[in-house]
């Protein structure tokens, strides 16, 4: 039975990056919504949105460092949703991305005269500070970390947002997402910090790890809680924004509970053993000395701190209701992984 047309009110909305595992999940949440009418995609890659059943949407390869590309995508959209970041690479290309790519959405936006603007920002904006207050609310604001390209870059354009959008018509909603998990997030156990971790600790905390038996991989365990989100949480989250629900603003995004290196490594089949907090920040801050190292190398620092969210407001105004718990998004992840290519 073909689908009943789209009532004549319905939106259109231009996203970038649709083809990431965010952008994927947000777009099949657009194409399930009967208020979103089109969907207008753009992305450097290569992409065909028939073989991810996409009926509304009509994608274009485009970078969103070419204005005029980005000028042309927003010029007809109600919303725009921006997805397009790197989060590996080197500081150079996710800078120009990251920060003057987003320039380019925002002035576009604001230039077309846009309703609405929805940004995948993260945790990550808030820094990995000692002084951040436990848990974080979006109150907390957004500095970054110096050490971590990332996480300064991330709230650098959050301020660019606000500044660009200032005295405009757009209303702008800002998510940050924690980790985000999923079958389709697979790459996220290569890129866990604890991960990352394992390989740099100095000598003198490897040598705690001599009695353990070499036959399984074993994660440090600082003892310091993560959260992870599943992309189909977020890609709700984000398509409540779409449709105006809610007051515009910033908006923390994490599933149920909180996890630990112990019980990561339980999950994967791994050990774990108990290292000091402080011979994470060690490892942390040596990374961040080393200029040479691989960008992913950074992310150790992202664990010698807590940043565990509030999501308190995400569930009273755009009356959101995450379906994955952390240990069910760890779990999904997992399994996911093992089925392409991770094995053990």
């Amino acid at each position: 039975m073909p689908p009943r047309p789209s009532p004549s009110s319905a939106l259109t909305v231009a996203v970038t990056g649709p083809t990431g595992e965010i952008g994927q999940a947000v777009v099949t949440a657009l194409e399930r919504s009967r208020d979103v009418g089109r969907v207008l995609g753009m992305a450097r890659r290569a992409f065909d949105p028939a073989k991810c059943g996409w009926k509304k949407v009509s994608y274009r390869r485009g970078d969103v460092l070419d204005e005029g590309a980005v000028a042309d995508l927003v010029k007809d959209a109600d919303v725009v949703v921006h997805l397009a970041f790197i989060i590996m690479g080197g500081p150079k290309e996710s800078s120009a991305v990251n920060l003057d790519g987003s320039r380019n959405v925002f002035e576009a936006t604001v230039s077309a005269g846009v309703k609405r603007l929805v940004y995948a920002s993260s945790v990550a904006a808030y820094g990995f500070h000692h002084d951040n207050p436990q848990p974080l609310t979006e109150e907390v604001p957004a500095r970054g970390t110096s050490g971590l390209y990332y996480s300064a870059q991330k709230a650098e354009v959050e301020a660019l947002l606000w500044a660009t959008l200032n005295g405009s018509s757009t209303a702008a909603y800002v998510f940050r997402p924690c980790i985000v998990g999923g079958r389709d997030a697979t790459a996220l156990i290569d890129n866990l910090p604890y991960v990352q971790i394992s390989e740099r600790l100095p000598r003198p905390v490897l040598s705690l790890l001599d009695g353990v038996p070499i036959l399984r991989p074993v994660l440090p365990d600082p003892g310091v809680p993560f959260q992870l989100v599943h992309h189909d949480d977020v890609a709700s989250a984000m398509r409540a924004a779409v449709l105006g629900r809610g007051a515009p603003g910033a908006y923390n995004l994490a599933g149920p509970g909180e996890l630990t290196a112990a019980e990561l490594a339980r999950e994967l089949g791994w050990y774990s053993i108990p290292v000091p907090k402080l011979a994470v920040e060690a490892v942390a801050e040596m990374v961040g000395r080393v200029g040479f190292l691989p960008a992913r190398s950074e992310w150790v620092t992202a664990f010698s701190e807590s940043v565990v969210m509030d999501v308190t407001k995400a569930r009273r105004e755009l009356r959101w209701r995450p379906k994955h718990d952390a240990l069910k998004t760890l779990r999904e992840t997992i399994t996911a992984a093992r089925m392409g290519r991770f094995v053990r």
